[in-house]
């Protein structure tokens, strides 16, 4: 149980790391008169096209997705655009107000509206990269970054993140409701570990009356048993790491490095995240790196390995929805505002229970769309009606909570502004 509990410990504090620099990037573009208006330029034609033009080119559309039966909303629909923006806007909430990264309610909210799966994998990972370099912001301490542990480590992410890429395009060619049982297999695992982890720990940390932010609990990086014996392992070349915090530095085979790459480049390119809810507690629980040193060189690797999945996995294939991805960025750059600025007037231990919640309703979410998908690839007996139910329940369940939780964080924002300009005076 202490393996699980420190590792939940560590993914949440390397989604709170996303979620900082996350708000970096979003500062940085909204600082920008230069970025706004290119952001704006980028919009015109998605505007104008989807006023004017949507009723004669939707129909126009080919119906198929890589070669396959599309199902998801047209290109040139302002409906669908208006939407990503409020899925931006609640993501961008959540990483603003929760402090953690809320991209993991992009793709099963995309999916709940009819997103195919790998279409939602490829456009928020597009979206991600979008954001890195608007921002301009890998990470302003660009001396946590240790060089030679971030090269050879997405050496291993570009190779997992191909074969995330691969693997879905594979699933997706065989079978599309295939490709999306597996994304959302997938997702349902990890939020909802994630989930209820942060459940126990908003539990004890409201019986313990402990505020906080919105992870607790520290990131230090204590070697433990695991660390030390791969550390000893000599395996060359060795690359060295945190010389500026331990005397004489410590270091570590290229091997485990390569291979935590890999998985954490699989995970982004199957599930279109930036990964560093896996980097973190790689990093620091399993290879024995520093927190400090852990965070630097986990933006760094979230920048390329997005890019370089998003561009040559999904791209270059079709399975980028360049609307949806402008109507995110555009709604998380107001989201993470607006969310920065409750979280200085909302208690610690309100916004961690929030968090819990959040995580929660992604994993409803993806579990209760699972079993019809099950059912349409006879895998499970299961009537279309009651799949059918079971899948409203989790899209309600998810929109509802989410929804809730926007609606609150924008009125306790309007209902505060004037204590927040004596804040900010």
């Amino acid at each position: 149980m202490r393996f699980f509990s420190q590792w939940g410990r560590f993914m949440m504090a390397g989604a709170g790391a996303l979620a900082q620099w996350e708000i970096d990037n979003a500062k940085s573009i909204v600082g920008s008169r230069k970025k706004l208006l290119l952001i704006g330029l980028m919009i015109i034609p998605i505007i104008l096209i989807g006023v004017a033009f949507a009723d004669d080119i939707g129909p126009a559309l080919p119906h198929l997705l890589g070669g396959k039966k599309a199902y998801s909303p047209a290109f040139y629909s302002l409906g669908i655009f208006m939407v990503s923006i409020a899925i931006g806007v609640g993501a961008g909430l959540i990483t603003g107000c929760i402090g953690a990264g809320g991209g993991f309610i992009i793709a099963p909210a995309l999916m709940s509206a009819g997103i195919k799966g790998i279409l939602a994998v490829g456009t928020d990972l597009f979206h991600i990269f979008a954001k890195a370099i608007m921002g301009s912001v890998i990470h302003r301490k660009l001396g946590n970054v240790s060089v030679s542990l971030a090269v050879v480590f997405l050496v291993g992410a570009v190779l997992g993140a191909t074969a995330g890429g691969v693997i879905n395009r594979v699933l997706y060619e065989i079978n599309p409701i295939l490709s999306d049982a597996f994304i959302t297999t997938v997702y349902s695992l990890m939020l909802g570990f994630l989930g209820f982890y942060a459940l126990a720990d908003f539990l004890r940390s409201r019986k313990a009356d402990k505020g906080g932010d919105a992870h607790g609990g520290g990131e230090g990086a204590e070697l433990g048993a695991l660390c030390r014996n791969l550390q000893d392992v000599k395996c060359p070349p060795m690359i060295k790491f945190d010389q500026d915090l331990v005397a004489g530095g410590r270091q570590i085979s290229w091997i485990f490095l390569v291979l935590s790459g890999a998985l954490v480049g699989l995970a982004a390119g199957i599930m279109g995240v930036g990964g560093g809810f896996l980097t973190f507690p790689i990093f620091v629980y399993v290879l024995g790196v520093s927190s400090m040193t852990t965070v630097g060189t986990d933006i760094f690797q979230i920048v390329f390995t997005a890019g370089f999945a998003s561009i040559t996995q999904y791209a270059i294939y079709g399975f980028i929805f360049y609307t949806l991805a402008m109507g995110m960025l555009i709604g998380s750059l107001l989201g993470i505002q607006i969310g920065a600025l409750v979280t200085k007037i909302v208690p610690g231990i309100t916004i961690r229970g929030f968090y819990a919640m959040a995580v929660l309703a992604g994993f409803m979410n993806r579990i209760f769309a699972l079993p019809s998908k099950l059912a349409d690839m006879d895998i499970i007996s299961l009537s279309p009606g009651a799949g059918a139910v079971l899948n409203t329940i989790g899209i309600w369940a998810f929109f509802i909570v989410i929804g809730g939780f926007s609606v609150w964080v924008v009125g306790t924002f309007l209902m505060n502004i004037s204590k927040l300009k004596r804040k900010e005076a």
